[in-house]
C-alpha cells in the first residue's frame, strides 16, 4: 500500500498541476479578453484615471448643470461600466473638494467611490454609499439586503445592450439567442453547427456577483451552464459583457461584438427594440435613506440635463 508520506505527495503535486493548468487556461485564452495596455485596467477593471471628474483630460462627458449640490453629499459608487456615468454626475453636481483620488484609488473620505458591482451593492446595504450605479443585483446580494432589513429603490437612469463577443476572426457575425442558450447550456459544442469552423466552443463566463454574470443568469432563466474547460485548450472562445465596456472602455480590438437574431448591439436597435436583450441601468439607494440630496440628485439626472450624460457616456437614455 502507497505510505501516507507518498499520498500526501500525490495529493500536493495534483494540486500544482491542476492550479497551473487553470492558470494556463487563463494566459492562453481568458486573458485576450482583457485589454493588458495597462496595470490600472488588470486591477481595477477600468482606469480611474482617464475618468476623473474634475480633470480637463478626463474622458467623461462634461456639461454646464443649473443645479449645484450642497449640505449633506451623497456618496456614490457602482460598476466599471458606468463609472463614466457616475463620476460625470459628481463633475457636474458636486464641488471639486468633495473628491479625493489618491494612488489609484479614492480615499475613504472621497464622495465618489468605486468598489465595482459586488463592493457598491454591499456597501449601499451597508450604509457606506448613499446612492449606486449598477445592473440588477445578483440574488447573493439581494438576500444580503434581505437579510440586513433594507429595501432598495432601483430607479432607471438608462438603457444598455447584453452583448456576447467573439476573437474578431471568427466568420460567425450572428447567433440566435436560442443557439447561445444551447452554446452555454452545453447543447452545441461546437462552432460549425452554428455556421463557424470546426473548432470546439469555449463558452466563457465571468465572476460571480458581477453584474455582467447575474445578467446572463437572467438571461439563461434558470437553464444550468456548462463548460468544460478541457475545451478551453483547442476551442474558440465566446464571452459577455455590456456594449459599452467592451466597445468604450476595454476597446479590444481582437474582440467583436455578434448580432443576436440579426440586429447588432448599437444604441438605434437598442432604442428600436431590435436588438433582444437590453438591460436597464439603476440608480439604487435605501429607500430608509434620509438624505435629502437623494431625490434632489435623482430628480436631475432624469432630467434633460442628466440624461444627456447619459447619452454622451455611450449609453441610451429612458427619456
Amino acid at each position: 500500500m502507497m505510505s501516507f508520506r507518498k499520498k500526501i505527495t500525490v495529493i500536493i503535486a495534483l494540486v500544482l498541476c491542476f492550479a497551473l493548468f487553470d492558470l494556463s487556461v487563463y494566459n492562453i485564452f481568458t486573458k485576450r479578453y482583457i485589454n493588458n495596455t495597462s496595470k490600472a485596467m488588470q486591477a481595477k477593471s477600468i482606469e480611474l484615471e482617464k475618468y476623473l471628474p474634475f480633470d480637463e483630460n478626463s474622458e467623461i462627458a462634461k456639461i454646464n448643470s443649473s443645479l449645484k449640490l450642497e449640505g449633506d453629499l451623497p456618496v456614490i459608487d457602482g460598476a466599471a461600466a458606468l463609472y463614466p456615468v457616475f463620476s460625470a454626475f459628481v463633475d457636474s453636481l458636486y464641488p471639486k473638494d468633495s473628491v479625493s483620488f489618491e494612488e489609484g484609488s479614492f480615499s475613504a473620505e472621497s464622495k465618489l467611490q468605486y468598489t465595482n458591482t459586488r463592493g457598491a451593492y454591499k456597501s449601499v446595504v451597508d450604509g457606506t454609499a448613499d446612492v449606486i450605479f449598477c445592473a440588477k443585483p445578483s440574488e447573493e446580494q439581494s438576500a444580503y439586503a434581505r437579510e440586513k432589513g433594507v429595501e432598495l429603490e432601483f430607479v432607471p437612469i438608462g438603457y444598455e445592450a447584453f452583448v456576447f463577443i467573439v476573437n474578431k476572426n471568427n466568420p460567425v457575425d450572428d447567433l440566435t439567442t436560442e443557439q447561445v442558450r444551447d452554446i452555454y447550456s452545453g447543447k452545441i459544442t461546437n462552432w460549425s453547427e452554428v455556421g463557424g469552423n470546426n473548432r470546439t466552443i469555449d463558452a466563457l463566463q465571468r465572476n460571480e456577483g458581477s453584474g455582467s454574470q447575474t445578467a446572463m443568469l437572467g438571461f439563461m432563466g434558470g437553464v444550468p451552464m456548462k463548460r468544460n474547460v478541457l475545451m478551453s485548450l483547442t476551442g474558440s472562445a465566446i464571452g459577455f459583457s455590456f456594449r459599452y465596456y467592451v466597445e468604450g472602455i476595454v476597446e479590444n480590438s481582437d474582440v467583436k461584438m455578434l448580432s443576436l437574431d440579426g440586429a447588432y448591439p448599437d444604441k438605434e436597435n437598442i432604442s428600436n427594440g431590435s436588438y433582444p436583450i437590453v438591460s436597464s441601468l439603476y440608480a439604487v439607494y435605501d429607500k430608509a435613506n434620509d438624505n435629502s440630496n437623494i431625490p434632489i440628485m435623482i430628480d436631475w439626472i432624469l432630467s434633460e440635463e442628466g440624461q444627456e450624460i447619459v447619452e454622451k457616456s455611450g449609453y441610451v437614455p429612458v427619456a
